[in-house]
Order: C-alpha cells, then sequence, then structure tokens
C-alpha cells in the first residue's frame, strides 16, 4: 500500500461551530493550502499582510503534504481574502474571540490508500468498519516528533535537566533525516564551528540560527539566554513532542496490561514501538471507551492508585520521574495539563473501493471519515494496515512531519 502518493490523496477538512459575525475585533479566515504546512502558510501571511506571525491565531498544525482547509483569525485583520501559490485565505467575517485548538469540532478526512493487492482490499473495508465500532488507540503519530532529530533526542528533554547548551544544540544543528538542503548546510556550518560564534556568524545567512550566533558572540557561554531567544511556539513545539512521546509510552503499558496478550500487535513509531490492539471484548471494549490517561506534567497531582503506578512505573523507565518534567525558564513555557481519551473512534465512516488509475492491476481505497480534535488519520491507517499482507504502515511517498 502507498498513502500520499499525490496531495489529494489525503485531504482535511477543519470543522467549527464558530460562526462568523458582521462585527468583532477579530477577523475570521479560512486557510486553504496544498503541500505547504501550516506553519509556513501563516508565515507566508504574516509577509503578504506584513504583521508579526504572532498576531495570526489558529487551532492546530495541518499536514504539509495534503490539501487541507482551516480557520485562523487575527486582531483588526483586512476585510479581504487573497490567493498565493499553494494558498488560498477566504475572508468569512468578524468574530469576538481568537480561534483556539478548543473551536475545532472535529476533522473530515479523506484519504486514498493506493496500490492495494486485489486481496486486502476487501479486509481493509472491514477493519475500518471494526475500528467505527471499537475505535483505535488514540497515539500522537510521527507527525507531533518533527523536532526529534537524527540523535532521537527530545530537545525539552535536555530542557528540563537544565542542559541549555544541548537543548540549543539540538534544536538549532542536530541533523535531521528531513532536513531541506538550504537547512543542513546551516546545520553542517553550526556542527563544524560550534563555540566559534565569529566563525559561525559569517559563514551563517541570514536567518533565525544566525541572529542566535549573534547573541552568543556577545554572550558566549549563555546559552539560557539563547535558547530564550528562539520563537516561542517552536518552544511549544518542543515540550509538546515531549509530553506526546511520555503519554504514548503511558498509553501502551495501559494496553499491555489491560488486553490479552493475544489481542495485542507492536508498531513501529518513530519515537518507539508500541503496542496496538487487534480486537476487543466486549469488557476490555467498554473499559478502553470509558478511560482517559492524564498529560504527564510536575503539575500533575495523582492520587494513590493504578494510573499513579502506572505514569511513575513508565516515566521511570524513561529515566525520569514526574516532578521533573517541568522547565524553569524560560517562564512562557510550560507543559499542558488535562488528559486525552484512550480511544479515537471515527465518526460517519465511508468507504469505497476502485482500480488504481495510478498502479495499474491494483485496487485503491478511499476513506472518509471525521474525527476528534487531535487524533491522527494516520494512526487509523496503522489500524487498517495490521490485516493487510505487509501489516506494516503504507509506504510514503512524501514526509508527514510539520516544521
Amino acid at each position: 500500500m502507498i498513502l500520499k502518493r499525490i496531495p489529494e490523496d489525503f485531504r482535511v477538512e477543519e470543522i467549527t461551530l464558530r460562526k462568523p459575525a458582521k462585527s468583532g475585533p477579530y477577523a475570521l479566515y479560512r486557510l486553504e493550502k496544498k503541500g505547504i504546512g501550516t506553519l509556513e502558510a501563516v508565515e507566508q501571511i504574516a509577509r503578504r499582510w506584513n504583521l508579526p506571525a504572532r498576531a495570526i491565531a489558529y487551532g492546530g498544525l495541518k499536514d504539509r503534504h495534503a490539501v487541507t482547509s482551516q480557520f485562523l483569525t487575527i486582531r483588526a485583520g483586512l476585510s479581504r481574502s487573497f490567493r498565493d501559490g499553494a494558498v488560498r485565505v477566504e475572508y468569512l467575517g468578524r468574530t469576538e474571540k481568537p480561534f483556539t485548538p478548543a473551536d475545532i469540532a472535529a476533522n473530515r478526512f479523506t484519504i486514498v490508500l493506493r496500490s492495494v493487492d486485489r486481496r486486502d482490499a476487501p479486509l481493509l473495508a472491514a477493519a475500518a468498519r471494526d475500528a467505527a465500532r471499537d475505535g483505535f488507540p488514540n497515539y500522537f503519530d510521527d507527525q507531533r516528533f518533527g523536532s526529534v532529530g537524527d540523535s532521537g533526542e527530545f530537545i525539552a528533554r535536555a530542557w528540563c535537566r537544565g542542559d541549555f547548551e544541548r537543548a540549543l544544540w539540538l534544536a538549532v544543528a542536530q541533523p535531521n533525516l528531513r532536513d531541506r538542503a538550504d537547512e543542513k548546510t546551516q546545520k553542517e556550518i553550526l556542527g563544524a564551528h560550534w563555540g566559534n560564534w565569529t566563525a559561525c556568524k559569517e559563514k551563517l545567512t541570514r536567518s533565525h540560527r544566525r541572529s542566535l550566533v549573534s547573541y552568543l558572540a556577545d554572550h558566549p557561554r549563555d546559552f539560557k539566554g539563547a535558547f530564550a531567544r528562539l520563537r516561542v511556539d517552536l518552544r511549544g513545539l518542543y515540550l509538546a513532542a515531549y509530553q506526546s512521546h511520555l503519554w504514548n509510552r503511558i498509553l501502551s503499558e495501559f494496553l499491555k496490561r489491560t488486553c490479552p496478550a493475544g489481542d495485542l500487535r507492536e508498531i513501529r513509531l518513530k519515537t518507539g514501538r508500541a503496542f496496538f490492539f487487534t480486537r476487543l471484548s466486549e469488557g476490555v471494549r467498554q473499559t478502553l471507551a470509558q478511560t482517559a490517561l492524564p498529560f504527564p506534567s510536575a503539575r500533575l497531582r495523582l492520587p494513590d492508585g493504578p494510573v499513579k503506578s502506572l505514569v511513575d512505573s513508565v516515566l521511570s523507565a524513561e529515566g525520569t520521574a514526574l516532578r521533573e518534567v517541568r522547565v524553569k525558564y524560560p517562564r512562557d513555557s510550560f507543559f499542558s495539563k488535562g488528559e486525552r481519551k484512550l480511544l479515537a473512534v471515527p465518526m460517519r465512516l465511508e468507504c469505497r473501493e476502485a482500480s488504481d488509475d495510478l498502479y495499474p492491476g491494483r485496487r485503491r481505497v478511499t476513506l472518509a471519515f471525521d474525527l476528534g480534535r487531535g487524533s491522527y488519520a494516520t494512526m487509523f491507517v496503522r489500524r487498517l494496515a495490521l490485516v493487510a499482507r505487509d501489516g506494516e504502515m503504507p509506504d510514503m511517498e512524501a514526509e508527514l512531519s510539520e516544521p
């Protein structure tokens, strides 16, 4: 199987209950994009209208290699629309508040699985119907971990330890398999001349890296201050990646303790292997459907019991403890509070099979469904892949990560 052969094979439409009005301090827009990430599109809009990127509020990041639609707001924004290459911004009206993740009711996905073996197509359709009944483990998928480079280290892990030099190196100099050519060159310069900030400054092109190096040229050992000069939204992504990894480990261990061993398979994620169920008894289904697991952080207060034991055990295996999942500086960044449902359930599922126009003799399976905010359609695909001949996630002809 192949997923994302072309951007049109992966469509995402954000659904919101927010209605535009005739008046309000914020302008509400619909952003439609193709083959570009949300952060890149927001930067493009900011340049077009001469705004700081932080003035643009949105609910979440949408896939780069896809055709997507989402909402955003700008305080005192212009009452106009525009199209620029792969980005189209449609003015919808005014609204009283900025758009946030809480405004996303769901996401509507339409995805095409290509080059499907003729014998696998009906199995995929049956597995999709099973997932609509049972759900699937609500893991954060690899898109969440785009900031994890070749070392496999989490920037926020070093940050939590107070090792600001390591955290900064991971953020700006660590090689990543998905680096663009210009990005790779900039990182190679930093890697070769780390500590010689004058040489770095002379060789780097104008960018956020050069700004950090300029600061270090004047303050050679102030890695703490330099790290604080990274964009706050990027630092937020680093925290989210690390916390999401820990939550994934907690979920995997919960499934291991709850589901019969014969009903579990292991799948490969970018940050390690995780348990995935292939079938559920009625009793286990009810248990999983009623369970939400907390996001680990030092702010979490858990009473003694099974959940606390589970969290403590997983964090210990990761070489940390709940009290250590915190950052002391800068104070504009912090780990999220709350919990996440253990299961994601696809709704309004539609499934169609046809001949594959790009792979003669093979089949294509088109799936359309809704998922709640924060759940990953690619994780649904992982559930389906368990019944296919190779039993693995489909090949990607395009990378998955957000910038």
